[in-house]
């Protein structure tokens, strides 16, 4: 009832990269936004949404969260942020509903948030969510992505840090 003997989770460093939600996922370079397409704020993929389940797409620590975004910190110092839709920043959190909250242990694939998609498509803006490692430059040394069709949760590549 209060938490007593609940096990807390431990960050594993866990090197995978996992889809976030279903639908296709797609190079970054693909995006209409061209901060993210020019990877101005880092490495990463983008996925065109399906459903309103969004899981963790790595097993780190919640650093941040804003209603649109979730940022991770990996056991290896890398910085992934989730971030949902394009220009949802100004929805004002409306369509977004979080499951975590900062300092959370999550796995890859464990469920972090449920989006209205219908909400942001009414609003005129790009569903496409994407993956950025924003710490690219200074911690990056490899980087792998399978493109396609695929479902949350799956393991779709790899990024491994210096």
């Amino acid at each position: 009832m209060l938490g007593f003997g609940k096990k807390k989770k431990v960050l594993v460093d866990d090197q995978k990269l996992y889809v976030p939600v279903n639908g296709k996922v797609v190079n970054l370079s693909t995006v209409s936004d061209p901060v993210f397409a020019q990877k101005m704020m880092g490495e990463g993929f983008a996925v065109e949404p399906e459903d309103k389940l969004v899981v963790a797409p790595v097993s780190g620590e919640v650093a941040v969260l804003q209603p649109h975004a979730v940022g991770f910190k990996r056991a290896d110092g890398l910085e992934v942020l989730l971030h949902m839709g394009i220009d949802t920043v100004s929805m004002n959190g409306e369509p977004f509903k979080l499951f975590v909250k900062v300092g959370d242990i999550v796995s890859g694939g464990d469920k972090v948030a449920e989006v209205d998609w219908s909400e942001i498509k009414k609003a005129g803006f790009p569903l496409t969510t994407m993956v950025l490692i924003t710490n690219s430059k200074d911690l990056l040394d490899d980087f792998s992505v399978d493109y396609g069709v695929s479902d949350h949760g799956e393991s779709i590549g790899w990024a491994k840090s210096k």
